[in-house]
């Protein structure tokens, strides 16, 4: 049998890092089988539908690198693939129905005050509901239910689950369970809307759209004894589970939508490259044979086995991601890291400079596009620096030393026509020779004068060449002017 999985999310808002592992993990498991990965929206719940949530979650797909064989607007033979255009042809009801036929579902017409007083008298001390439906509804006739629906009376149909006995389901990962019946509910097939519920819509499409595997978060480990009964009652075949443990952030509390957790368009704005997430995430929860971290998404298809997707919580370490991240951009290829570093670049630098070259020296220091700004802009601006940043005990400076130096330099820097960085370096290892001294002993404060910073994306040479010589020198001299206020007063 082909492999078939599907991504089925609902357009509630943006698609966070916990929808982005099921359809990864959806896209691979089907990929590396050679089998059809199928995206299908489920908006049934019209009460949480977010307006452009579809668009959302097409771009992030996109992005992601995670193209679907079957879905809206590649017709494979099983659409339509946006549940409300299936609810049209009444396709859910006529489900139901058969369900009521074989005494598997029944009509419910319990008002919403019935309903809020059962829930009301089976709330414990703690505040939990502990009463399921009461099955009030399944004592009803043949021909009261007839009555009833013929007078318009609203309604919706519910799952007739047993109350005694056990169901067992099996897991992928967590192999099998065992359920006892008397804690199944009843759960609701089609709403009084004439809406299908999630969970019953679920189980039809998948069946009449042949998925074969199905993968979930762990906190929906509860619902698949129900969906099990679905399937034994319309005596469908039994896709295999996979249900994912949960993801956690660093403080152990789950991701969530709900909780304004971060989306993969979050990350996008953080400055983080989509293959970079699509690698961190598939490895939230799934490791590979040899222990390896940094995959395409081709190489994570040949490596993908679901059967190593772990039980244990996996935790959401936005630190490893920018490491990784990090990873990515020094794997980068100049011309479409210029794609994302110059419009960064632009927002610090107004003065005519090689945005490029301002860009390239950061590449190998950053794990995301926007820590560029803090690194380059001193090019914009010298800052108002501490003149003991000039001692430095492993070089060996102080502001003796590195006045004499910076002294001793300008007029070379002055004379020099050609103000590349092979020209300033031979000028600079000169006066080392020369003087018998070590590098850090000049580049240390010439270092610091150009750039007014402890920590700079590029070395002396490199930050004059791009500032020119006009400005490097007035930047020298200021360092000089600093350095003699510090020596006399020393005196």
């Amino acid at each position: 049998m082909k492999i078939r999985t599907r991504y089925a999310p609902s357009p509630t808002g943006k698609m966070h890092v916990g929808n982005l592992r099921t359809a990864l993990y959806e896209f691979l498991i089907a990929k590396h089988e050679g089998g059809d990965f199928l995206f299908r929206i489920e908006d049934t719940d019209t009460e949480r539908y977010v307006e452009g949530a579809i668009d959302i979650i097409n771009h992030t797909m996109k992005l992601a690198g995670l193209d679907y064989d079957e879905g809206p607007g590649k017709e494979g033979g099983c659409g339509p693939y946006v549940q409300s255009e299936r609810v049209k042809s009444g396709l859910y009801l006529e489900y139901a129905k058969k369900l009521v036929e074989k005494g598997e579902a029944y009509y419910c017409f319990c008002t919403k005050e019935r309903l809020d007083k059962l829930r009301a008298d089976s709330v414990d001390e703690a505040g939990n509901v502990t009463a399921k439906y009461d099955k009030h509804c399944l004592k009803l006739t043949k021909e009261e239910v007839e009555a009833k629906l013929a007078a318009g009376e609203p309604y919706v149909i519910r799952q007739n689950n047993p109350i005694e006995g056990q169901t067992v389901f099996s897991d992928i990962i967590y192999g099998d369970i065992t359920v006892e019946n008397s804690e199944l509910d009843d759960m609701i097939l089609i709403k009084s809307d004439g809406y299908p519920t999630y969970n019953f819509a679920n189980v039809v499409d998948d069946h009449l759209m042949n998925i074969t595997h199905v993968v979930r978060g762990n906190e929906y480990l509860s619902s698949a004894p129900k969906y099990n009964r679905l399937y034994e009652a319309f005596g469908w075949d039994i896709p295999v589970y996979i249900h994912c443990p949960t993801i956690t952030d660093e403080e152990h509390k789950k991701l969530s939508k709900r909780r304004g957790d971060a989306s993969f368009e979050d990350l996008m704005e953080l400055g983080f490259l989509p293959e970079a997430v699509v690698n961190y995430v598939a490895l939230l929860g799934w490791s590979p044979s040899d222990n390896r971290e940094i995959f395409t998404l081709d190489e994570l298809i040949e490596a993908f086995d679901y059967t190593r997707i772990s039980k244990s919580p996996a935790v959401f370490d936005i630190q490893k991601l920018r490491w990784m991240n990090g990873e990515y951009i020094k794997a980068m290829d100049d011309e479409r890291y210029f794609e994302y570093a110059l419009p960064v670049v632009d927002k610090v630098i107004t003065k005519d400079l090689d945005k490029k070259k301002i860009a390239l020296l950061c590449k190998t220091r950053i794990e995301t596009f926007p820590d560029i700004s803090e690194k380059i802009d001193f090019f914009e601006e010298l800052p108002d620096y501490d003149v003991a940043m000039y001692t430095h005990k492993k070089m060996k400076t102080n502001s003796e030393n590195s006045l004499q130096a910076l002294e001793d330099m300008l007029p070379v820097f002055e004379q020099m026509e050609d103000y590349s960085v092979k020209a300033i370096e031979e000028a600079a290892m000169a006066y080392v020779a020369e003087k018998g001294i070590k590098n850090g002993q000049v580049l240390w404060p010439i270092r610091t004068a150009v750039s007014g910073k402890q920590m700079t994306p590029g070395g002396a040479y490199e930050i004059m060449e791009i500032l020119g010589k006009e400005e490097s020198l007035n930047r020298i001299r200021t360092g000089i002017e600093k350095l003699k206020g510090d020596v006399n007063a020393a005196k």
